[in-house]
């Protein structure tokens, strides 16, 4: 095991690489309620039970798949990042692909397929990096701040903060009501943690922000803390259902598949980088192994929506066990075996509300809005699709929308400008296809 995963030649062993996966868990754990509250859309009281999927089994699914998609990267690309089902892309599944376009969740678990499918032989095509490169960085950034601006809202949304308001759309909530106030505190707390360098800020803020609910009797205490795992089969294999149904075959749903792909692509190329440079990894601007740890995801984002989850993607958390002194993939194996673990652990996870996931959201909607701050605001050519990528997801609800609108204003101001030439052609194929989108969506 020292051999395989080289311990002696990156000067580790095995008591950090467990404290090191030990802490990437802790520091992402909050997945493990978030990701099911997200899927199952718990904070929509009216929506038809033909929609929800089964808490149980996407809360096995979301650990299932975070444990084999954190051995996969261990093993085969031997880097300790962790892998799990994404914020935002969650997002995107159960508030844009199901709520705003009524697409069942069979299809939207196709889908993901399908994009994990498309990325898979992408990477070993070597065309991934094609794509990439056509999008220009301005745009890339704007996705990775319009996802956060979005979940931030649905953060506040579910927290009581930010209300409906028939005179301006929308308006601040009671700030006196209990359960708001509860979430507010919960803000707070996760926000000191993390200012003050807290690596498992946010589970840490999660973990108090729900015993203070259950002191004041805003959330109920669990009945026992340990059980079996729920049952797997309502969500397991139920995306394959979704071939067989040609409503499955639309434009829309291919801006889904689409979407899905872009933002995963981004998501990991983006965390991939910041943590292998964190490690120490990066040498000549370029990564070892960076086509294993993109295989990885690929797979694991197939096995996750087998499973019954959403796209699954390397977490920048990761970086707080590489902080404890993981270097190997050895850390991220750790990892993944805590999440097997967590399995037995629902009855203690389930007492958590949405005003105690909410400050988990708000916070990462934060962190991933610091990559305006690359933007170059000054050429207004790519200003402006920038802007309306990313104002354009919470306005609408929707990043599939919001992504639209960019890619297809970037190759018109770019044209405009007089910078035809400077726009790759597969940005004018991508414009193409989104303008059909926008044209025929029915929301």
């Amino acid at each position: 095991m020292k051999k395989y995963f080289e311990f002696d030649k990156l000067g580790t062993n095995y008591r950090r690489e467990i404290l090191g996966g030990f802490t990437t868990f802790l520091a992402m754990a909050y997945i493990l309620v978030v990701n099911p509250l997200t899927l199952t859309l718990a904070d929509v009281a009216d929506l038809p039970e033909a929609l929800r999927m089964n808490y149980g089994a996407v809360f096995v699914a979301t650990a299932v798949a975070a444990a084999i998609g954190s051995f996969i990267m261990g093993i085969l690309a031997k880097y300790p990042l962790a892998l799990a089902p994404g914020l935002g892309l969650n997002a995107f599944f159960a508030y844009t692909v199901i709520l705003t376009n009524g697409s069942p969740w069979q299809h939207a678990l196709a889908a993901v397929f399908v994009s994990g499918v498309f990325f898979l032989i992408l990477t070993l095509t070597g065309l991934r990096e094609k794509l990439i490169n056509a999008i220009p960085m301005e745009l890339k950034l704007a996705v990775g701040a319009g996802i956060g601006l979005f979940i931030a809202f649905i953060g506040l949304k579910n927290a009581g903060i930010v209300i409906a308001n028939p005179a301006t759309f929308v308006g601040v909530g009671n700030l006196t009501d209990p359960e708001v106030l509860l979430a507010i505190f919960g803000i707070i707390i996760t926000v000191i943690f993390l200012v003050r360098g807290v690596k498992a800020g946010v589970f840490l803020g999660m973990a108090i922000t729900a015993i203070a609910g259950m002191i004041f009797g805003l959330v109920d205490l669990p009945e026992k803390v340990f059980a079996m795992p729920p049952s797997i089969e309502p969500t397991f294999g139920a995306l394959f259902s979704a071939f067989g149904d040609a409503e499955f075959y639309t434009l829309s749903m291919l801006s889904v598949i689409l979407t899905f792909l872009f933002v995963d692509f981004f998501d990991n190329a983006g965390t991939l980088m910041a943590v292998a440079n964190q490690a120490g990894f990066v040498k000549d601007n370029k990564l070892p192994r960076a086509g294993r740890a993109l295989i990885s995801d690929s797979i694991a984002t197939i096995v996750g929506s087998i499973f019954g989850t959403s796209t699954i993607t390397s977490f920048v958390e990761s970086s707080s066990g590489v902080a404890a002194g993981a270097r190997t993939g050895f850390a991220s194996i750790v990892t993944g075996i805590l999440f097997l673990l967590s399995l037995f652990f629902l009855p203690l996870l389930s007492v958590v509300t949405s005003a105690v996931t909410a400050p988990a959201l708000i916070v990462v909607g934060v962190l991933m809005v610091a990559s305006l701050g690359k933007i170059d605001w000054e050429k207004f050519e790519v200003a402006v699709p920038a802007f309306f990528t990313m104002l354009m997801m919470p306005l609408t609800f929707s990043i599939a929308t919001g992504v639209a609108i960019g890619f297809v204003f970037y190759p018109l101001t770019m044209v405009v400008k007089g910078r035809a030439k400077d726009v790759h052609p597969i940005m004018y194929v991508f414009g193409l296809i989104f303008l059909l989108y926008l044209a025929t969506a029915t929301h």
